[in-house]
């Protein structure tokens, strides 16, 4: 048996040009996922919407998902 996990988080009333700094600073960290894991970004309607997949550790999700929420938090203290 397999077992797929997806996650959802959304940033909303962001404007476009946060969304895009905040896309910008993330995909560094955006390549070389672990086998498994995947991470789609998605703006629509002042909204960043972040697509977390696993399918297989759970651990990583976890840990990747606390890592973006991190680097995203620092990215809005510094332009603000």
């Amino acid at each position: 048996m397999s077992l797929t996990c997806q996650v959802q988080v959304v940033l909303d009333n962001i404007t476009s040009d946060k969304a895009e700094t905040v896309r910008k600073a993330l995909e560094p960290d955006n390549v070389n996922f672990p086998e498994g894991l995947s991470l789609k970004l998605d703006s629509k309607d002042n909204k960043l919407i972040f697509n977390f997949e696993s399918k297989k550790n759970m651990k990583h999700l976890i840990g990747t998902i606390d890592e973006v929420l991190e680097h995203i938090s620092v990215v809005l203290k510094v332009i603000e």
